[in-house]
């Protein structure tokens, strides 16, 4: 193996740039071919990254044999067949979350990954957060006890993304707030609690603020401008409830838009010890020598999440570790949203 793990981009949008300026702080892995299907921000994020070979179509940057590993930063509907080729074509792959549009797509990326044999991990960078970390390992030492309760709450006021693209068009995103946002949520309070057995899921999406676009009123539009002559078609609201068996509980209330204030945490409640994911300072809630304790947590607030998933994705090419979210998390992942979607749809509980 090089020293250095050879990287194509695939997508230069927000999220392509994010991975390519955290892959420069990789001192193992180096971008060699970007790939866009706007030629202009190609050229412009080739030369910002002083990346000499580009491509505007995927199929020809997977076959470059001077690539060993590409990173899938495109629209959800293309996920599945670019990180399908990009096996096929014998590369490693780091494909953004969601993994699909749905679970059975899910699937056929998997079995491509067993046939090439390469690697494939799931874009889970909330996992590399310094305080998802330390929560993490303060359960598995076991200073949480039995976890019995998961509470997911992460409420945008205004905050839908490119309205009127292809994040609030169904066909082309799977759907709205939920997969975009909720799932990165979803797969960290199952990875750090360990709690990986969804069984049962009662839920409910609502669309109530996008689909009158040009009457929304915003701030900001993270993917924006708007496009009022494009298709709002998902959810921008969903609550539901998760069973994990007779084990544990998780109930879930996720907005891209609402009039409510802004929040963002998961808390997780055990016998022996509660905290919160997400807040300025983290807590553990126990008790010490009889008395009720609140002990902060100490860890590197300066620490880049994004820097450490692509620093575990290039050391797992070199054999030097695992990658950091697996494709079978990520299936999970995939069934539960597409439980929490139908119960929705049908208006009762899901078994998974």
């Amino acid at each position: 193996m090089a020293d250095k793990v050879r990287i194509g981009i695939i997508g230069c949008g927000t999220i392509g740039t994010v991975h390519a300026k955290s892959y420069q702080k990789v001192a193992n892995s180096e971008i060699v071919a970007m790939c866009d299907l706007l030629e202009d921000r190609l050229q412009e994020k080739a030369k910002e990254f002083g990346v000499a070979k580009t491509y505007t179509d995927y199929r020809e940057l997977v076959k470059d044999p001077e690539i060993d590993a590409v990173s899938v930063c495109v629209p959800n509907d293309m996920h599945a067949p670019i990180a399908i080729a990009a096996l096929e074509a014998g590369k490693h792959v780091l494909l953004e979350k969601p993994m699909t549009l749905n679970a059975s797509l899910g699937e056929e990326i998997l079995k491509a990954r067993d046939k090439a044999g390469k690697l494939l991990q799931m874009g889970m960078v909330k996992r590399q957060a310094a305080d998802s970390i330390a929560v993490k390992e303060l359960i598995d030492n076991g200073r949480l006890g039995e976890i019995y309760q998961i509470r997911v709450k992460l409420i945008r006021r205004r905050g839908i993304p490119g309205l009127g693209g292809w994040f609030t068009t169904k066909a082309r995103s799977g759907g709205g707030g939920l997969i975009d946002i909720a799932v990165h949520f979803l797969d960290l309070a199952m990875w750090s609690t360990g709690l990986w057995n969804p069984t049962k899921v009662s839920a409910k999406v609502y669309s109530k603020f996008g689909r009158d676009m040009k009457n929304y009123h915003y701030i900001n539009m993270w993917a924006g401008p708007p496009n009022y002559e494009g298709t709002f078609d998902v959810d921008d609201y969903a609550a539901g409830f998760v069973r994990f068996s007779k084990q544990a509980t998780l109930s879930f209330e996720v907005a891209w838009a609402c009039n409510a204030q802004v929040e963002s945490y998961i808390e997780i409640l055990g016998d022996k010890g509660g905290v919160k994911i997400g807040e300025k300072d983290t807590v553990l809630l126990t008790e010490l020598d009889g008395k009720l304790a609140d002990i902060k947590l100490d860890y590197d607030k300066t620490r880049d999440p994004f820097v450490g998933e692509m620093q575990k994705f290039a050391d797992a090419v070199q054999g030097k570790g695992e990658v950091a979210a697996t494709g079978e998390e990520g299936l999970i992942a995939m069934k539960l949203l597409d439980a929490i979607y139908r119960s929705s749809d049908e208006d009762r509980e899901i078994e998974l």
